[in-house]
Parts: C-alpha cells; structure tokens; sequence
C-alpha cells in the first residue's frame, strides 16, 4: 500500500506546510497547525463534476452574450430585501455571520417561515439543534407551515440526497461549521472540511438553481472563521451586527455579486422575533438629551438611505503626558486629523485635552460627510456650549479648514426637515441645483470657522 501524505494545515488561514510548525508564517497565529492527510487524487463525491463539464462552453464576443434579468425571491421584511439587492436570487450561495446569540438562526427561521407561508418549499438543515430544539424556537417565534421541513443533519452526502429528493425552492445550513464530508480525513469546522463542503453546496446551488443560505460562525476579532477563501466561493457575505446590550441589530453587505455593499438593514429584537425597523433616523435620535454640550446630528447616507445620527463628544484636560483620544463608531485617524484642524486653524487648544467619542445607537460611521458634525460636537465640548437641538451638520473638513461638497444632499436635507429640524449647515459648493424642503433653513459655509460661527457663535 502506498503511503499517506500528510500535511500541516493553519486552522486560521488556511496556509499548509509539509511540516509542523508553532508559528504559522501566513498569519502569525501560534500553535494553529493541525496535521491532515493530504488528498492525491480528487474525487467526484457527490457526483456534480460530470453536471458541470456536461454543456462545454465555448468563447464568444461579449456583445453575443445574452443577458436576462435574475429572477428574485421576495421576503416579507423589505430590510432583507434591500441588503440583497431586491430579493433572494434563484440559485445564489449567501454566507451571514455574526456574534453567538445576535441572531442569525432567528433571522433565517422568520425568513423561511415566510416563505413557506408563500408556497415555496423550504428545507432547514441544522448541525447545531435538533428537530425538537428547532421546533421549540419556531413556537416561540410563531412559525407554523406544512412548507417548512426542518432536518438535523451534518453529513453533506445524506443532505444532498434529500436535497435532490425534495428539490426545496430555499434551502438554510445551520452552521457551516458543523458540516462534513466523511472523504476529508480532518474533523468538522477546520479548513479542509469548510473549504471543501463550500465548495460541494456552490455546485448544489448552481446545478439544482436552489437558493442556499449558511451560517458561519466568527473569531473573536469578528471575521467569519475558517479561510478566507469561503468569503471569495460565496455570491453574497452578510454580517450579523450589534450590541449584545442593545436590541437593535444591522445587517449589511461586504459582498454581493447582485447588488450593492453599501445598504444596511435594521431590526430589532423582541419577544416574538426580529422586527425590521423603517425608518431608523427616529430611533437613533429618540433618546438625545437637548441642550447638552457635545451633542450633534448628522444626515449620513448608508447606501440610497439618509439616515440621521447623533455624535457625542467629551473633551476634558488630560492628567497624563498624552491625551487619550478614543472613539467608537467612528475612525480614530480621522479623529484625530479633525482635531488637528481645529487646533490650527480654530486656535482651540486641544493637545492637552483627552477626548472621547462616539456614536450613539451603535452605528458604524466611514463617509467624508460626518466631518463636520465631529468638528462642531468638538468644539462644542471643548467650548461647553450647546448647538441648537434643530441644526443637523453635513459636510466634509478639508486640512485647510474649507469645507467640501458632499453627495446627495438633497435627500440628507429632505430626510431632516420630514424629522422637524428646522436648519441644515451644509457646504457652499452644494447650494443650488435642488429644491429646498419647506420648513428648513439651509446655510452654507465655505470654512470651519464660519460653521462653528453659525453653530456655536463665536471662533474664539
């Protein structure tokens, strides 16, 4: 008999070496290495391949190529739809991960629900629970449908035979992580098993033309476990969001072959399940304290939706020889660069100053155009003066001080005036081209000085 080839194979990153070593070179983890049998011939395990190669393609003009809109399954919660692209598409593999508990399998037991009660026949496929368990989350969540068919299962072969016997119009893999493939030696969740048992489901879904949705489970520094290579075989990666202390959770979109990355979608937890929330600008902004130094609102757009945000700031003098500066929700670099300008070209005195921070409701803001509310809730800290309560902030902060024009103002500004602010400071550069909502005042400003004038009354 010929003997077996093994290899070492980092459990983080997926790299392999023909021997073992503490440190992994790709990614730097320690003791990571796990020994695997190495494979020296590929095998057709679930009998996929030949479906494949069975239409020979052949290059053509790309002006030959026929193109036809893709057929999309609709949920019931539009939040869903809109993170997708517009709905679920006919033979997609889409990858959602998150913190334990954030809930994922509650998200996906509530859209197969409504589908099923839609007359489409769902399969959810759990390694995790069992049947009874699942039941137990499903009368908790009021789920009831003869459509539904759920199933307690980890080997991949049984679950694509009754895929093939059942041909569901959606299918859920409850977790990834928990699936195998008896061929591959290495034991369930590592690299191989994975990687391969992604690779068998994308077949699956492409051949069948069956929608499949899987749960991965993610490190603690919040990327989804296992190679990284999972994130590029899969058509869409979701990101299962929030704070365990807060009941509002976001979904969004690092990746999507059918649509954009940059739209979110809000939920929040209840008693009976996930509750999309419709318009988020209200929620954030439902507990503001008014009349508090270091409280500003800003229009920020998440995708084709303006959303209105509060920014909190808290400046005070530092007892050690660096100022702390720290901030959640938002980028620290750019934090730090906003108070550079400030200091010189403000003349306010910040290098002695620790400062914090964040935005409130959990968010995560990245756009230019949060620029100037930091620098105004800045200020307004560090001044210990408040901003009126209805000035919402829109704008970018140059290094010079200037302030730049930003996209879609029009809907930031209409997004404010419907939620009764009665000013918007915006750049110079963005007036005129548009229609300005009834009930606003709108202001530009060419420099942060003028802005802070405007907002605070004063420069010095």
């Amino acid at each position: 008999m010929a003997k077996k080839k093994t290899k070492f194979v980092c459990q983080e990153c997926g790299y392999h070496s023909p021997k073992f070593m503490g440190k992994c070179p790709g990614c730097g983890s320690w003791n990571t290495m796990v020994e695997e049998i190495e494979e020296t011939a590929s095998s057709n395990r679930l009998g996929f391949a030949a479906a494949l190669t069975a239409e020979v393609s052949q290059p053509r003009p790309i002006t030959q190529v026929e193109t036809k809109t893709e057929a999309r399954i609709v949920t019931k919660f539009q939040e869903l739809n809109r993170v997708l692209g517009g709905g679920i598409v006919d033979g997609s593999l889409v990858l959602i991960g998150g913190d334990p508990g954030i809930g994922k399998s509650t998200l996906l037991l509530q859209v197969s629900s409504q589908l099923a009660n839609s007359d489409y026949k769902v399969l959810y496929i759990s390694g995790e629970e069992s049947a009874k368990q699942i039941k137990l989350r499903a009368d908790r969540l009021d789920v009831t449908s003869n459509n539904l068919f759920v199933l307690s299962e980890t080997d991949l072969q049984r679950i694509a035979r009754y895929i093939d016997d059942m041909l569901p119009s959606f299918v859920v893999i409850d977790s990834i992580q928990t699936i195998h493939l008896p061929e591959v030696t290495s034991a369930p969740g590592s690299v191989s098993q994975v990687r391969e048992c992604t690779a068998e489901l994308m077949k699956l879904a492409k051949i069948k033309g069956i929608p499949i949705f899987i749960v991965g489970h993610v490190t603690k520094e919040g990327a989804i476990a296992g190679p990284r290579m999972l994130e590029h075989m899969v058509d869409a990666v979701l990101y299962f969001e929030g704070e365990r202390h807060h009941t509002y959770r976001i979904l969004r979109a690092v990746k999507n072959r059918f649509g954009s990355t940059n739209e979110i979608g809000i939920f929040e937890m209840k008693e009976l399940g996930l509750q999309e929330v419709l318009n988020p600008s209200e929620i954030f902004l439902e507990e503001r304290p008014v009349g508090v130094a270091g409280s500003t609102v800003v229009a920020s757009m998440e995708g084709t939706r303006p959303v209105l945000v509060e920014i909190q700031s808290l400046i005070s003098p530092t007892s050690f020889g660096n100022p702390r500066r720290m901030a959640t929700g938002l980028d620290h670099n750019r934090v730090s660069l906003i108070m550079a300008v400030l200091e010189k070209r403000a003349g306010m005195l910040l290098q002695n100053q620790d400062a914090y921070l964040k935005v409130a409701g959990g968010l995560k803001l990245d756009e230019p155009a949060i620029d100037l509310a930091v620098a105004v809730s800045i200020a307004s800290s560090f001044r210990d003066k408040a901003s009126a309560p209805t000035d919402v902030m829109i704008g970018e902060v140059g290094l010079t001080g200037e302030v730049r024009r930003v996209s879609r103002i029009d809907q930031r500004v209409q997004e404010a005036a419907k939620l009764g602010f009665k000013r918007a400071i915006i750049p110079k550069k963005n007036l005129g081209g548009w229609t300005i909502p009834e009930g606003i005042e709108v202001i530009g400003v060419s420099n942060i000085g003028e802005a802070l004038r405007y907002t605070l009354g004063g420069t010095s």
